[in-house]
């Protein structure tokens, strides 16, 4: 951890050697508005290692803990008295993702959520505790604004459709699924309230779920996850006569950090909890 030395933001990066958060380190060593102060990982081989010179990143003198609750008090003392807070971006396992982010808001630090994995009840409860805290807090299911304007397109199509069908996909290292960005696009979805999926006939299953998830709302979801993907999302609609289909692809996970450091630079105006990348660019 370093004190940052200019009117920059400060960020701590949690899941700082996983391929998302390394990007966001480079991301944020090469931003002129941005310091890394902190890299927590929870690898005991690397810590107390130097994170740029790991990574081979542009320099730093930030070293790798796995401290992740006394980074955060560290940091919240550094910068207690600092009218730019800081942020903690992370990116790390939904096992851990809620005590992280709670403990972030404890601190008075910012923190935007890459991870999925977060329950509504879960998410809920960081809502009001954020709000009490006055300390905004950015849960972003999907970084890419590709992802954000399929979701929107959706959302307006649904309006037209009865019938929905959303299939994503993801390496086989993802822990959770459905993916939250898929989940998201359905909340979207559902925002027009109506029965989707009504079926015309009594349809069996000879294989259990070869249907898929059913949500209340009657929209079904299709997990797939295999070594080779990245991220991907299909959303097909159907109606007598056509279907009309949506599609994203990720093919490298720098399409994520631009939408990372809009949220890094944006999270400190608000003192809410903001979920979605939408709220942070429209």
């Amino acid at each position: 951890m370093i004190k940052n030395s200019k009117k920059t933001i400060p960020v701590l990066v949690s899941g700082a050697l996983g391929r998302m958060g390394s990007e966001v380190v480079n991301s944020v060593l090469n931003s002129s508005n941005c310091e890394l102060v902190a890299a927590i990982d929870t690898n005991k081989k690397n810590n107390g290692e130097n994170i740029s010179q790991l990574l081979n990143l542009k320099k730093s003198e930030v070293i790798i803990s796995n401290d992740l609750e006394g980074s955060l008090c560290s940091i919240s003392q550094e910068y207690r008295n600092e009218i730019i807070k800081p942020v903690l971006v992370d990116f790390t396992h939904p096992d851990s993702v809620y005590e992280n982010t709670r403990s972030a808001i404890a601190y008075g630090i910012s923190p935007v959520v890459g991870t999925t994995g977060l329950t509504p009840s879960q998410i809920n409860d960081l809502a009001i505790f954020a709000q009490k805290a006055n300390i905004g807090c950015a849960i972003i299911p999907n970084f890419s604004v590709g992802m954000v304007l399929l979701q929107q397109a959706a959302s307006v199509a649904a309006k037209f459709y009865d019938n929905i069908e959303l299939i994503e996909m993801h390496h086989n290292q993802k822990a959770d699924s459905p993916s939250g960005t898929c989940i998201k696009t359905a909340e979207m979805i559902e925002e027009y309230p109506k029965k989707y999926n009504q079926n015309l006939v009594k349809e069996t299953e000879s294989l259990k779920g070869v249907r898929g998830g059913v949500r209340d709302s009657g929209l079904n979801i299709h997990s797939i996850r295999l070594p080779g993907l990245l991220a991907h999302q299909v959303v097909i609609m159907g109606s007598p006569g056509e279907t009309y289909t949506i599609k994203h692809d990720t093919i490298d996970r720098k399409a994520y950090m631009p939408g990372v450091m809009q949220a890094i630079r944006k999270i400190g105006k608000f003192e809410s909890l903001i979920y979605g990348l939408e709220k942070l660019i429209f």
